[in-house]
Order: C-alpha cells, then sequence, then structure tokens
C-alpha cells in the first residue's frame, strides 16, 4: 500500500493556544473585577464604559467565546487533522478564521464597554459584528468539510461527529437569534418582539451552551482522555447513543429558562420534558469519559493533564444533572432569578470549559515544541488552587440561592411579606459574595501558573510548525451498505449523509417550538390598552440596554403570591408586544421592574441614578451620575421610531414627524416635577448660572439622558390596572 508523506499545521494550533491564553487571562480578570464591584459598588466610579452593567457582557462574550471560543479552535485544528489522516484543506482558511475570530473579539471589547449592545443574553454584539461572526464561522465550517472530504482515514471518528454538529447548529442558531433590523452602523433592533424574542433568545442561549460550551467539547473528550490516557474509548455503541440522543434532545431544552412567565404553556411542559430527558445522554457522555480510564487511575495520580480533564468530566456531569433538575418547575420556582443559576452556571464554565481547556493546554504545548512540561510540580499546584477556587466559588453562591429565594417567599401570619424591602435580601448575602470573591481570585492565580509555566516550556523547546506525518491514500469503495455494515458504520464513511442528517435532528425541535409562537397569533393574546413607547420612553429604553440593567433587574413578574404582592399584578404576554428585544432578564441582583412605573416620583428616579445609596440605604448599585450630565442625542429618533413600525410597532406619520416636540413635551413635563425638590431647584439654578458666567454651554435638563430614562421606568406596567405592591 501506496505511503503518502505529508505535514500536519501546527502554527495555527499554537496561535488559537497563545489566544486562549490572553484572553482567558482577561476575561477572568474582568470576572473578578466584577465580583468586587458587589462588594464595593462604586470601585469603578464616574467611568461609565468602565460599570457593572457595560462590563457584565464584556466578561461573558470574553470567557465563552474568547477564552472557551479559541480552545476550541485549537482543540479541533490539532485533533481534527490527526484523526483524518491530513493537512487542514485550506492555510488561507484557518487563518482567515484565527485573526477574523480575534478581530470579532477586539470588536466585542470595544463595542460592549461602549454600550453598544442588543442586551440578549451571550447575543449581545451589534449587527455589523454578528454579520462578522456568521462569515468567519462559516469559513471554519468549510476548512472543515472540505478536510473531512479529502481524508485519508476512511471512518469518521466519533470527535468529528460532534465538530459537524457543533458547525451545523451554532450556524442556525445564530443567524435566527440574531435576525435584527438596522437603524445606523451600531444600533439595531431584533425583529422578534416580547415572548417571541424571549423564546428564540433561549432557544440560542440554552443551546450556545449546548453547542458551543458542551459539544465541541465533548468531541475534544473523546479524543484527548483516550490520547492523554493511552486507553481507548470505553464504549463505541455508547458514544453513537450518546451523540443521537445528545443533539436530538438538547435543541428542544431552551424554554425551561422561561418557566412561569408569560410564555404559552405548551411550550414551557416541551421545555421540562426535554430538559428531564436530558440527562440521560449528558450522563451517558459522562460514564463514557470517565470509564475510558479504567486501569489508568494510577496515572491520574501523577499527570496534572488526566487531573484536569477527569475534574473537568466531573464538572461536566454535575451540571448536566443539576440543568435538567432546575428544569423541574417547582425547584425553577425556587431558583430563577437567584444566585443559584450564578454557581450552576460558574460550575460548567470553571470546571468543564475551563478545566478541559487547561488538560488540552498542557497536553498540546510539550508536542508542538518536542519538550516536556516546564514543571510538574506547578501544573499541579494550578491544578488544587482551580480546584478549590471551584468550590470556594460554588458553595456560598448556592447558599446565596438559597438564602435570597427563602427570603423573598417569607410571609407574616397577617399575610404580609416578612422581607418586603428586597435590600434586606442582598445584604444578608454580602459575606457570601467575599466568598465568591475569594474563590475567583485562587482561579486566576491558578491560570496565571499556568501562564509562566507555558512560556518556560515554549523557551526550553523548539517550535515545529509544520509536523511531518506519513498515512496510506484513501482507497474508493462503494458508496452503498456492503452485507456486514452496519449503518452507523456506513454513515461513519458518508460525511455530507452525517452532517445533513445531524441538521435534519437539530432543526426538529427548533421547527416545533418556534414555528407556532411566532406564526400562530393566538399564543400570544394582545391587550387593547397596550400601547408603543412615546419617543422620550423609546430613547430612555435604549439607554436601559446601553447601560446593562437587564443585567440586575428582571421586568417579568410571576405568578407567585410572593411575587405579586412585592411587586405588583403578574406579567402577561400581551404586555410585550412592542418590546424589540425582550427585557426580562435572568438575575435579580435588584428588585423586578415590570411595575415600577408610578410607584416612585421622578425625583427619587433622579436622586436613585445619582446615588442609589441616597434613596436606599445598603444598596449595592453603582452611580450612573453620566446620566445627569450627558445630553440625549435625539438625532436618531425619527430613524427609531421607522425601523419600529417595520417591525409592527403602530406609530403613524404624524407621531414620528412631531417626536422632536413630543419629547420636548414630555421631557419638560419631568424636569417641572424635578422642580418640586428644593435640593434639585437649587443645584440646578445654580449649574445655570455657573454656565452662564463662564460661557459654557449649558444642556436643560429636558434635554438630558436622565429625563429619558426616568420617562422609561415611569411607563414601566402602566398599560394595565395593577393592584398597589409593596415597595
Amino acid at each position: 500500500m501506496e505511503m503518502q508523506q505529508f505535514h500536519y499545521d501546527n502554527k495555527i494550533v499554537t496561535k488559537f493556544l497563545y489566544a486562549t491564553i490572553i484572553f482567558g487571562v482577561v476575561g477572568m480578570v474582568v470576572g473578578l473585577l466584577l465580583a468586587f464591584m458587589f462588594l464595593f459598588p462604586n470601585l469603578t466610579d464616574g467611568i461609565s464604559w468602565l460599570s457593572f452593567g457595560r462590563l457584565r457582557p464584556l466578561h461573558t462574550n470574553a470567557v465563552i467565546f474568547a477564552f472557551v471560543g479559541n480552545a476550541m479552535f485549537a482543540g479541533v485544528y490539532y485533533s481534527l487533522q490527526r484523526l483524518l489522516k491530513t493537512r487542514m484543506a485550506s492555510d488561507l482558511l484557518s487563518n482567515i478564521n484565527f485573526w477574523g475570530w480575534q478581530l470579532i473579539i477586539v470588536a466585542a471589547a470595544i463595542t460592549l464597554p461602549l454600550g453598544i449592545t442588543t442586551s440578549k443574553e451571550y447575543a449581545e454584539l451589534e449587527w455589523p459584528i454578528d454579520i462578522a461572526i456568521a462569515l468567519v464561522w462559516v469559513v471554519f465550517g468549510v476548512n472543515m468539510i472540505w478536510t473531512i472530504l479529502k481524508r485519508r482515514q476512511r471512518h469518521l471518528y466519533v470527535a468529528v461527529w460532534f465538530y459537524i454538529a457543533t458547525f451545523v447548529t451554532v450556524a442556525v442558531l445564530h443567524i435566527f437569534n440574531s435576525l435584527e433590523l438596522p437603524v445606523s452602523g451600531l444600533k439595531s433592533y431584533s425583529v422578534y418582539a416580547g415572548v417571541q424574542d424571549a423564546l428564540v433568545q433561549w432557544w440560542y442561549g440554552h443551546n450556545a451552551v449546548a453547542f458551543f460550551l458542551t459539544t465541541p467539547f465533548l468531541g475534544l473528550m473523546y479524543y484527548f482522555v483516550p490520547k492523554a490516557a493511552n486507553r481507548p474509548v470505553y464504549s463505541y455503541r455508547l458514544s453513537i447513543v450518546h451523540f443521537w440522543s445528545l443533539i436530538f434532545i438538547y435543541i428542544w431544552a431552551g424554554p425551561h429558562h422561561l418557566l412561569y412567565t408569560a410564555l404559552p404553556e405548551w411550550a414551557q411542559n416541551l421545555g421540562v420534558t426535554f430538559s428531564v430527558m436530558l440527562l440521560m445522554p449528558s450522563w451517558g457522555g459522562m460514564i463514557n469519559g470517565l470509564l475510558t480510564l479504567r486501569g489508568a487511575w494510577d496515572k491520574v495520580r501523577t499527570d496534572p493533564v488526566l487531573k484536569f480533564l477527569v475534574v473537568a468530566i466531573t464538572g461536566y456531569g454535575m451540571a448536566t444533572f443539576e440543568g435538567p433538575t432546575l428544569s423541574l418547575k417547582n425547584v425553577n420556582a425556587i431558583a430563577h432569578f437567584t444566585d443559584w443559576i450564578i454557581a450552576h452556571v460558574h460550575v460548567g464554565a470553571l470546571a468543564w470549559n475551563g478545566f478541559m481547556a487547561f488538560g488540552i493546554i498542557y497536553y498540546l504545548i510539550p508536542r508542538l515544541f518536542k519538550t516536556k512540561l516546564y514543571s510538574l510540580g506547578l501544573a499541579n499546584l494550578h491544578f488544587w488552587l482551580g480546584t478549590l477556587g471551584i468550590i470556594i466559588y460554588a458553595l456560598p453562591m448556592y447558599v446565596a440561592g438559597f438564602t435570597q429565594a427563602s427570603m423573598w417567599k417569607q410571609f407574616n401570619p397577617d399575610g404580609t411579606l416578612v422581607y418586603g424591602n428586597f435590600l434586606e435580601t442582598v445584604t444578608e448575602i454580602i459575606p457570601m459574595y467575599w466568598m465568591r470573591a475569594i474563590g475567583g481570585t485562587l482561579y486566576i492565580v491558578g491560570m496565571l501558573i499556568l501562564v509562566y509555566n507555558v512560556i518556560a516550556t515554549v523557551r526550553s523547546g523548539s517550535k515545529v510548525q509544520d509536523e511531518a506525518a506519513e498515512a496510506p491514500a484513501l482507497e474508493r469503495v462503494t458508496k452503498r451498505r456492503t452485507a456486514n455494515e452496519g449503518w452507523h458504520t456506513w454513515l461513519e464513511r458518508r460525511p455530507i449523509q452525517l452532517t445533513l442528517l445531524a441538521t435534519v435532528a437539530i432543526l426538529i425541535g427548533g421547527i416545533i417550538q418556534i414555528v407556532p409562537t411566532i406564526m400562530v397569533k393566538s399564543n400570544i393574546p394582545t391587550i387593547a390598552s397596550v400601547k408603543p413607547y412615546t419617543p422620550l420612553e423609546l430613547e430612555g429604553r435604549d439607554i436601559y440596554i446601553r447601560e446593562g440593567c437587564v443585567g440586575c433587574h428582571s421586568q417579568m413578574i410571576r405568578p407567585f403570591r410572593s411575587e405579586v404582592e412585592r411587586y405588583g399584578e403578574y406579567s402577561k404576554a400581551g404586555e410585550y408586544v412592542y418590546d424589540h428585544p425582550f427585557l426580562w432578564g435572568s438575575k435579580r441582583t435588584g428588585p423586578d421592574l415590570h411595575r415600577i412605573g408610578g410607584k416612585y416620583s421622578d425625583n427619587w428616579h433622579f436622586n436613585h441614578m445619582y446615588d442609589p445609596q441616597s434613596t436606599s440605604s445598603g444598596s449595592i448599585m453603582p452611580r450612573y451620575q453620566w446620566l445627569i450630565k450627558n445630553e440625549l442625542d435625539k438625532s436618531q429618533t425619527e430613524a427609531k421610531m421607522k425601523t419600529m413600525v417595520s417591525l409592527g410597532v403602530p406609530y403613524s406619520d404624524e407621531e414620528i414627524a412631531s417626536a422632536q416636540q413630543s419629547m420636548l413635551e414630555q421631557g419638560t413635563q419631568i424636569e417641572e416635577n424635578l422642580y418640586s425638590d428644593p435640593d434639585f431647584a437649587k443645584t440646578y439654578e445654580a449649574d445655570k448660572k455657573y454656565a452662564a458666567e463662564s460661557g459654557e454651554a449649558f444642556v436643560e435638563m429636558k434635554n438630558r439622558e436622565i429625563t429619558a430614562l426616568i420617562a422609561y421606568l415611569q411607563r414601566l406596567g402602566t398599560d394595565i390596572k395593577v393592584e398597589t405592591a409593596q415597595k
């Protein structure tokens, strides 16, 4: 049999590994800064681009797409070439993938702190960057499939199945969730509204976790665990069941993020059913990974690579047990909106993704530089610091979640809330926030040890950019199944059919859930009294989005006695029909705001944004003083309204034409309301006098950003008649 010589491309793998390490440090440092902001809310006082609301999406995007994403690409590019016995089909496409992805990350790092965001969780980037993501992702997929077609290994190994499913599904999720109508070069509105937007977003959000953070890493598990342990995969049959059941079931589970909300009941129940079913394939994968190490446990005790991989798989098992548990309605009623969810997410992120990435880095760096790891001792120290960091981070967050849920739901014998003031539930869990910050610090210290260890290892070795290899040419065989060939064995040598079948498997659930919600109007009952936002309220809503308020405040009152008593009448689907995008939120660091309109005076909101501690003693909300100073940009208001009309919001031509006058009148009324506070009037008049004497431009309060935000907040929840709730 003729042997063919070729070279593996190690250059692309090394580039992605370096990016993984650099952005890993950046993303984790931003996360640690956010953790300390819970303890010192004014840590970045006065710097708008370093405020909590703007940095939170930067942290999630940096960790998910920069750290984990680059680790995924590094592992895929390394393993794919060796599993297929060929070099990547195109060095050019590989490099476009690398540099394009890094430019996207840099664009995110610039735009998100500037408040340029769609607010949709894990999909905050604006439309030009969304297009870039789609293009770069297609480049990756084309390169991968092209490489598969020119392979020298007939059958596709299980890892490759997961890579194919990842490419197809992430493309579908990203494109459909990112459908938006541009207003300008860096501003757009989601084509979906309210309930529909929520369903599409969490179809995407849940499955971004599934198909960006899970399936590619399962593929990497199936490659690196056997390689590091020098053992075969425990069960080929289990891997088949694991793969097909996982990709089919996972796509249905998104609605479990929206239980007890305004989402139609049938969609919620579908999400619960498939979420519970998801436990079986998830644990099948975990079992397959751990049992691959049978007979290699002595090596696990001494090899830091295997230590990281074992804890990663264990973390995956814990997270995938907890996910279905959290989808049960009685459990979700307790956990949702609390810090329990933060603990759950970070067990997956820190243990599964983080430790898998660390294990892969420690495995690859010595091989890419033909040397030994500089220090096994430092790698082991990193392992123990990281493990301890995860424990110290997660356990207090579970306690915080249980504490919040308990305090939110307690009633006195007379039927009033025991903890009527939301702040009482915040101050009670501050010690847990301290523990989280300590755990996060330990985790980052471990990461810095990895950085040092990698640098020392690289310096001691020599880079092998093009690694020589040889393999026999692939012989042509019949396309039909042979007499003794199993159906899946046949499928493994037919990559196009496998890809198409995987695509069908992931589309079924999405179509059944989303199409009826969007197309059948009876799923979203309309309410006659619900009207579009005024021009000033629309501008205020965009400021709310820009500042990331949705990261701490929900706008979804669930039909629980405790929530109705605390916030007011539970939320109805028809109230959100003009919300592009939806702003239901997923975490309550502060109270729900859906019925905030009319509860407090304009002065209260003004003072609350200027200095939250002045109105709410003990608040951990930072100051937003730039909103008081900034002039409201009204230049795009008409364009925004016209875009909304294209999306079905019934603004008339007259309303659009008179938008500036409408904003002036509503802003003037709010300014007059603010004058009722003597302290405000005195300060405001002093500012006017100073501006006149100094010759500086003076922006009247009716034209400032704070006025638009107040207009929006005072509108929330007032379209329908609601009961008075405790403050």
